[in-house]
């Protein structure tokens, strides 16, 4: 039985190509909001951190009704780092839009997740956005996609997909550019042309596979899923089977399906439909709701592998304890449990009582779940990053990262040098004759940690820089990662403006004048390769005798602030990142100076 007045698709594309704001246009078209209502821009993202950054995080979902069709949207992350929602995502939907930047055009996170979609037959709509910008080189963009579809072995059925080009701030699509493009109709009429309407039987056994969980103040945890064959109701006992585990018998309390930004409820869903259900305690990713008596789970959300891992502990430094409300190691441990339900591409090794190691696709990722952690009123520390290696057939074999950069072409020289010192092989060199270079390399993961900032300081920070997973291969033997030491403070107090003054020429200072310290506490980057012990609390000595001209005026050049990926790529092997509500610190993993003296000559 073919569901038509149902349509099931994801957005996916390249972080920052506009999904969230054709999400936008698409709400408006189909009259989600009233006329007099104010909607702010990206509604879609409803996280704070999401605003702040501009990139979608959590995969989110979503509905409009045109023409009497109700268009169940997903609008996906765009970064390769939060790939395992993308991975998910794609289980609900029948087809896909392929956002591509029409200057930009097809980057490393646009083939991640086309790779996903074709793996799995889901036909694409080629969405070519952004058509307004003054550089836009829409034949040369699509060219490029269609080399992608050939790259990653797209059948013939693939190949022939249809395109659409879009001005997505402005609500306007088109078939073809030498058309006037007025509103989102043809996007819409493509949807309901080219996307396949869902399949299956509504007297079948019950077949829910459960791919995101959302929490509500009111009825508690939700499981969101599609209905894969069979029909649910409220009232109904069904049973619960993780992934190769057996069935729970469980009750369904309410049922949900979306309706522009809000859930409405509902008393039955059939096949095809994107649900969200209540009643179902202790559920997660990848379980199976299905019928009680004849139970007939799906098997488990595979995702890739993590690549990279960090150690949080329990923060030991003299000032913990001062803003936090979490601080304990069993504070730590049931906030990373609790993240395991909800993120399945993110694993946590409970090794020992007051650390833990978390492992994940990337730094970002890793991040932004600290980031998440401190705003929640959390203390932890933070130790550097470490990819992860793998043995096969007695070779080590480390992580591998395609990497493309976009850079003027005056830096391509320096930055070349650079990927080569992190042994990184050059792929490709492409010019637009725009006066920009696009450069592609095959570089170990552990070369880019630390690399984004040398990057941006190299390129005057107009470079832009992005990477994917792609694969392993043999160890390349070591790598040097910061080439200058650290100022450390040796005692407690505060930073007076005279120490500081004098202790500009050593190097870059990380903090302020006042700034509490204490002993241990990185205050700034040493600019030769050792570390350096130094008193930031020094006053200057007073005497009896008056000056014959008023002091000089001590003038301090700004320090420079670590944002929470920079602070995390800088910190080496004996340095811990403290992160609390009110503040970031750097600081050595043992503090006082004679310790850390005696370990090192050991």
């Amino acid at each position: 039985m073919k569901r038509e007045e149902i349509r099931n698709i994801a957005i996916i594309a390249h972080v920052d190509h506009g999904k969230t704001t054709l999400v936008d246009g698409m709400l408006r078209q189909a009259g989600t909001f009233r006329a007099n209502e104010e909607v702010r821009e990206r509604v879609m993202d409803n996280i704070d951190l999401e605003r702040e950054r501009g990139i979608t995080i959590l995969a989110k979902n979503t509905a409009v009704v045109y023409e009497g069709v109700k268009i169940n949207i997903v609008d996906t992350p765009g970064h390769a780092d939060f790939g395992g929602e993308v991975e998910r995502t794609l289980k609900m939907v029948d087809g896909v839009l392929l956002l591509v930047d029409a200057s930009e055009g097809p980057l490393p996170q646009t083939r991640f997740v086309l790779q996903k979609a074709l793996e799995l037959k889901l036909p694409p709509i080629l969405v070519i956005n952004k058509i307004d910008r003054p550089d836009e080189r829409i034949q040369e963009v699509l060219n490029e996609v269609y080399d992608l579809f050939i790259d990653l072995d797209a059948d013939e059925e693939q190949l022939d997909f249809p395109i659409v080009y879009t001005n997505a701030k402005r609500g306007e699509a088109r078939r073809a550019m030498e058309e006037e493009g007025v509103d989102l109709r043809p996007l819409f009429d493509l949807i309901l042309q080219t996307i396949p309407a869902p399949e299956g039987d509504p007297g079948a056994p019950l077949q829910l596979l459960i791919t995101n969980l959302d929490y509500s103040d009111y009825v508690g945890r939700l499981a969101i899923g599609r209905v894969i064959s069979g029909t649910v109701r409220v009232g109904d006992t069904v049973a619960m089977a993780h992934a190769g585990g057996e069935g729970v018998k469980t009750r369904v309390t309410s049922l949900y399906t979306f309706e522009g930004l809000k859930r409405e409820e509902v008393e039955a869903v059939s096949v095809g439909e994107i649900v969200s259900l209540s009643g179902i305690e202790g559920i997660g990713i990848g379980d199976t709701i299905t019928d009680a008596e004849t139970p007939c789970p799906l098997p488990g959300i595979q995702v890739d592998e993590p690549t990279l891992s960090m150690v949080f502990s329990v923060n030991t430094s003299p000032f913990a304890g001062r803003e936090g409300n979490y601080v304990t190691s069993r504070h730590l441990r049931e906030r990373l449990e609790k993240e395991l339900l909800y993120n399945v591409s993110i694993k946590v090794d409970f090794l020992e009582p007051d650390a833990f190691r978390v492992m994940g696709r990337g730094e970002l990722q890793l991040a932004i779940l600290i980031e998440m952690m401190r705003r929640e009123g959390y203390e932890l520390s933070v130790s550097m990053p470490e990819i992860i290696t793998r043995e096969v057939g007695g070779v080590l074999q480390e992580p591998m990262e395609l990497l493309i950069v976009d850079v003027p072409e005056e830096f391509v020289g320096a930055v070349t040098q650079q990927v080569g010192v992190k042994k990184g092989k050059m792929l490709k060199m492409q010019n637009n004759g725009h006066g920009r270079v696009r450069l592609e390399f095959r570089i170990p993961s552990r070369g880019l940690i630390g690399f984004r900032s040398q990057f941006m300081t190299e390129t005057r920070g107009t470079g832009l820089a992005n990477h994917l997973f792609d694969g392993y291969e043999s160890w390349h033997g070591p790598m040097t990662r910061r080439k200058t030491g650290a100022l450390v403070a040796d005692r407690t107090g505060k930073a007076t403006p005279y120490a500081l003054f004098h202790l500009q020429p050593r190097g870059t200072l990380f903090i302020r004048e006042r700034t509490e310290v204490y002993e241990g506490m990185i205050i700034g980057e040493h600019s030769r390769e050792n570390d350096l012990d130094v008193n930031v609390t020094r006053e200057k000595k007073l005497t009896n005798i008056r000056a014959a001209a008023a002091d000089e005026a001590l003038q301090l050049v700004p320090p420079k602030t670590l944002s929470l990926e920079e602070a995390l790529e800088f910190i080496g092997e004996d340095e811990l990142l403290e992160v609390t509500p009110g503040a970031m610190r750097l600081r050595k993993k043992i503090l006082p100076a004679g310790k850390r003296a005696k370990v090192e000559r050991n």
